[in-house]
């Protein structure tokens, strides 16, 4: 494991990784730049984990902060590029993923945190569900329309992010109509809202309290996914 010590920010080496990545994906690259990745990039990862895992705690006891570098909340970089036309063999950003421990992958409900050059994202969700986790979730929507009339009209959600977004059906899905209260979000296929930041704020030893904040504000979201797919909030 890299030598961490307090968060003070994702710092400028940090982005200027992933900007020369991006010029040179390539094994032999990041072969010779590993030992760069692992102290500009994992270290700054595990410090931001590690000083948020009690804030995570604060806002709900059931999502994991797990610190490790293989197999914790961090993402791995590399791709899986089995079934995909592009061969990059490296991500070209950061994430991580502070899921609910009763989630096993990615598609569980969780809080994210996305960091590449001139883009970062955080906030909260479930990408993508298993099609009977996804089955609750609309089914939820549709039996109380009221309750999820409050999570996408919650004022603290809606001014730190730009609302419920989410890959969505053209058609209704099979066994709702098109005249459903909420038909365009019963239609999505995954269900998130996130926070949009700069460089700058990622630099600053602040930026795990402005997360804490996005994280907060997604909660309406996060509680009514929790509770459409039966997992503690």
């Amino acid at each position: 494991m890299p030598f961490t010590g307090p968060f003070t920010g994702f710092g400028r080496d940090f982005f200027e990784f992933f900007e020369e990545l991006a010029g040179n994906n390539e094994r032999p690259w990041f072969e010779a730049n590993k030992d760069r990745y692992r102290e500009v990039v994992v270290a700054a990862c595990i410090s931001f984990i590690e000083e948020m895992a009690p804030r995570l705690a604060g806002i709900s006891k059931h999502y994991v902060a797990d610190p490790k570098p293989n197999g914790g909340s961090m993402f791995r970089i590399y791709r899986d590029v089995r079934f995909s036309r592009d061969k990059r063999p490296y991500k070209e950003h950061a994430a991580v993923q502070f899921r609910h421990s009763a989630g096993k992958d990615a598609h569980a409900p969780g809080f994210y945190l996305h960091l590449e050059p001139g883009k970062v994202i955080y906030g909260g969700g479930i990408w993508k569900p298993p099609a009977p986790e996804l089955a609750k979730i609309r089914t939820a929507i549709g039996k109380d329309p009221a309750a999820w009339t409050r999570v996408i009209n919650n004022k603290a959600l809606n001014a730190k992010t730009g609302g419920i977004m989410g890959d969505a059906l053209k058609r209704p899905p099979k066994g709702f109509s098109a005249d459903e209260k909420h038909i365009e979000d019963i239609k999505r296929q995954t269900f998130f809202a996130m926070c949009y930041d700069t460089e700058r704020a990622a630099r600053a030893k602040s930026f795990v309290s402005d997360v804490e904040d996005g994280f907060r504000a997604v909660t309406p979201l996060m509680k009514f996914v929790c509770k459409a797919v039966g997992a503690p909030f």
